[in-house]
């Protein structure tokens, strides 16, 4: 996967803190890689949803916004 930089604040984030890390170039992620589904299981767990159970319909089909594949990061929120 490509690096990505990504901030978060507030709402339970824990400030003050780098996950990950990316080759010497910065292009690939080479160390705790988060997919963008971590990211979706974590704000929704932030919100009190469970992302397992968040379903829209997209082309009148019920979709899931990670697809079951999302898992919430701990070191993301506060308190944990």
């Amino acid at each position: 996967p490509t690096g990505f930089t990504m901030w978060m604040a507030g709402g339970g984030v824990k400030g003050g803190q780098t996950i990950g890390a990316t080759d010497e170039l910065g292009l690939y992620a080479v160390e705790d890689k988060l997919h963008v589904h971590d990211i979706h299981a974590t704000t929704l767990a932030l919100l009190g949803l469970d992302h397992t159970k968040v379903v829209y319909m997209h082309k009148g089909r019920p979709e899931r916004v990670d697809m079951d594949e999302g898992k919430a990061h701990a070191g993301l929120v506060s308190g944990v």
